[in-house]
């Protein structure tokens, strides 16, 4: 709801209208979980807590059919359970655990909406009644606006975690009603508000920069051009896999383990456990949409994790956004850019183009394009320069192609193949290869 409210949990909230006596109300609707403390086993790969939902097959082609199953064996969940006799909820003095103070019911956050208990039941799925009801005044704002700052790098109330009063005022406050209540009314239809936002004349606008936006908005408050945003860590790989023609587009299934640096796990780990040691997945797993990508918690992808992927440890409403050299060393030495790179190379060489129409086309698929004069040319250069550096030895041809698993083509000229493989890297590391313009 883009509250604050754990700050109330020692005492009253300083800025906003949440005591701690609401703070204590709300957690009474998870005081009644079943909790049977620590359940971890690190020799069994198993959900992490009880009660598990099992679903065979039948359940899940008429329960959740949404779901791919790629296998015929059951599918576990981790599910939150009711106690069969619910915990007393208390407000703790200073939040101290074994501080009992004056005893709670579970009710709503008060400054947000009245929790009418002849409408909701006192109980998880009154909450989830309560949180999704039309009458209340954030659910919709907050999701409306943090799906708006994935889009835009920003949302319409800038704090997409926080609107309270130490939060952002909303830039356009009438377009977040409309869009709210437009949400709410189309039965909170998701793709809805997608297609509704990205068909919009603001999404569809360049972002580049005039003088007079750089006198009327510098900092693009309203939004009077399309700001400049840096991909999420999962799209900048789908990207590389669908601009090089690798994309596996196959949708759902286990999660996979692409390419890694040998060594991580093993030294993050105890040596114990089904996840010990990095097994790499092979074939078209290799291929498929960072989505999918295995995360350990203790030791994420370390390529995602350079450009701002969430570790997982604990919830976050906004990812940072960083530029670091770390980033641009990724692109250029990342064993999936350079096999892409390559496999790229092979397809171009296909078709019966010159050189500079096959950089074009590589250069279009990648930035979206067409490149200038001046970019064709550095490319074009650069081109015939490697393919000199590579008919007099001086770079090992071979060598440069003999990345990752997608097989070679035998035929194809070998100077030639790994020049041009070069220059679809250069492209590759360009800022607009990753980065929505």
């Amino acid at each position: 709801m883009a509250l604050t409210v754990e700050c109330a949990q020692c005492h009253d909230h300083k800025y906003d209208p949440i005591s701690q006596k609401d703070y204590y109300q709300l957690f009474g609707f998870f005081n009644s979980s079943k909790e049977q403390g620590f359940e971890g086993d690190v020799s069994i790969s198993k959900p992490a807590k009880t009660p598990v939902l099992v679903l065979n097959d039948e359940d899940v082609k008429s329960l959740v059919s949404f779901i791919n199953k790629k296998d015929t064996g059951q599918l576990t969940v981790s599910v939150m359970g009711e106690a069969d006799t619910p915990r007393t909820t208390y407000i703790l003095k200073r939040g101290v655990y074994d501080q009992h103070g004056e005893v709670v019911q579970a009710a709503g956050l008060k400054s947000v909406m009245d929790f009418d208990t002849t409408r909701f039941p006192r109980n998880r799925l009154g909450l989830a009644k309560w949180t999704v009801n039309k009458e209340n005044p954030v659910t919709a704002r907050a999701f409306v606006n943090q799906l708006w700052a994935e889009f835009f790098g920003k949302g319409i109330v800038a704090t997409t975690g926080d609107f309270g009063m130490q939060g952002n005022l909303p830039t356009h406050p009438e377009l977040l009603d409309w869009l709210a209540v437009d949400f709410m009314d189309n039965n909170w239809d998701i793709k809805k508000l997608i297609k509704k936002i990205v068909l919009s004349a603001t999404y569809r606008q360049s972002s580049r920069i005039s003088a007079k936006h750089r006198n009327t908005d510098p900092e693009n408050t309203y939004l009077s051009r399309f700001p400049r945003v840096r991909e999420k860590a999962e799209f900048i790989r789908d990207i590389v896999l669908g601009s090089s023609g690798l994309l596996v587009k196959t949708i759902g299934g286990p999660s996979v383990k692409p390419y890694q640096p040998k060594g991580i796990w093993e030294a993050a780990t105890s040596g114990r456990g089904v996840l010990a040691v990095y097994e790499q997945d092979h074939g078209e797993a290799l291929y498929r949409r960072g989505l999918y990508t295995f995360i350990k918690l203790t030791a994420p992808p370390p390529g995602m994790i350079m450009f701002d992927a969430s570790n997982r440890d604990q919830c976050e409403v906004r990812r940072l956004n960083t530029t670091t050299p770390l980033q641009a060393l990724a692109m250029m030495n990342d064993p999936l850019v350079l096999e892409a790179s390559r496999v790229f190379a092979q397809q171009l060489f296909t078709k019966n183009s010159s050189i500079d129409q096959k950089i074009q086309l590589a250069f279009r698929s990648i930035i979206c394009r067409t490149p200038t004069n001046k970019q064709l040319n550095i490319l074009s250069d650069y081109y015939q320069e490697q393919v000199k550096q590579f008919s007099s030895k001086k770079l090992d041809a071979g060598k440069t192609l003999n990345v990752g698993e997608y097989a070679q083509d035998e035929r194809a000229n070998k100077n030639e193949l790994a020049a041009l493989m070069k220059v679809i890297v250069t492209i590759y590391n360009m800022e607009e290869a990753i980065t929505k313009t």
